[in-house]
């Protein structure tokens, strides 16, 4: 089948885990500016969760321009991604709502964990959908930051009962990380378009 409707799909659901997460931003109940202020943890949770959610995003959607149909697989894997993306939006909540406490902060590295493994059994499944010569997994290359991630987020799982700054550091770095512009896919949709 064509890879449209899955897309589609995704950018939808996406979209609504972006609304889910500002609808969970609720306004001071005073009118001082120092009221305003006394949000920062919920407004930096909801930044932080943006990113991340732009980013998976983003590298989805350069992604599938390399998949030209998608298969069972295919769909459950992306599925599967989207579940523990959806999960997002509670985490960033309790994290945000209780100023970055240990246990909200490790759980909120769990959330980033789990939709970490569920990219890279995604992408797995289509470099195996797509065979030998898979375009994947030639864009892919050896995928530095997709292993380095997990194990950012694994680390400040543990750190969030030690410090729980330093896992917020982790989890802003692995984003950042990301937001360096990957050009591994498009440079490949670029080689294919050139004329021989």
């Amino acid at each position: 089948m064509e890879r449209d409707r899955l897309t589609a799909f995704t950018d939808g659901v996406l979209a609504i885990i972006v609304t889910i997460m500002v609808l969970e931003m609720r306004p001071p109940h005073g009118v001082e500016l120092v009221d305003l202020f006394r949000l920062w943890p919920v407004f930096l949770s909801y930044v932080l969760s943006f990113v991340y959610v732009g980013i998976y995003w983003n590298n989805h959607h350069h992604f599938f321009q390399l998949v030209r149909t998608v298969d069972g697989g295919m769909l459950w894997a992306n599925l599967h991604l989207l579940f523990w993306l959806s999960l997002v939006p509670f985490a960033t909540a309790w994290m945000g709502e209780n100023h970055f406490a240990p246990t909200p902060t490790a759980l909120y590295g769990v959330s980033l964990l789990t939709a970490a493994l569920a990219w890279l059994l995604m992408q797995q499944v289509i470099i195996r959908g797509q065979g030998a010569d898979s375009p994947l997994r030639h864009a892919l290359g050896r995928d530095l930051k997709g292993k380095l991630s997990p194990l950012a987020y694994l680390a400040g799982i543990g750190l969030a009962y030690v410090d729980a700054r330093l896992s917020g550091l982790l989890y802003a770095g692995a984003a950042l990380m990301w937001l360096i512009p990957d050009r591994r896919v498009e440079k490949l949709l670029k080689e294919d378009a050139e004329p021989s």
